[in-house]
């Protein structure tokens, strides 16, 4: 993995991490902690998600689907 595939998992994490604050009602862990918490479900929906086979699409919008 290069660093420009790291950082494109850490900037789609962060968004997804922020949508999914928005989706999910409750306590949450903040702005800064759903960012980590969708910058992890980035980094696991990129591994995991195309050994078993999932797939949405291409693209960022596909990436933040994954993620969230």
């Amino acid at each position: 993995m290069g660093i420009e595939s790291l950082l494109v998992f850490i900037i789609i994490g962060a968004i997804a991490g922020w949508l999914a604050g928005l989706i999910v009602k409750g306590f949450g862990f903040g702005l800064v902690g759903n960012i980590v918490v969708g910058i992890v479900g980035a980094l696991i929906a990129g591994w995991l998600f195309p050994r078993l086979g999932f797939t949405i699409g291409g693209g960022i919008f596909a990436a933040i689907i994954h993620s969230t």
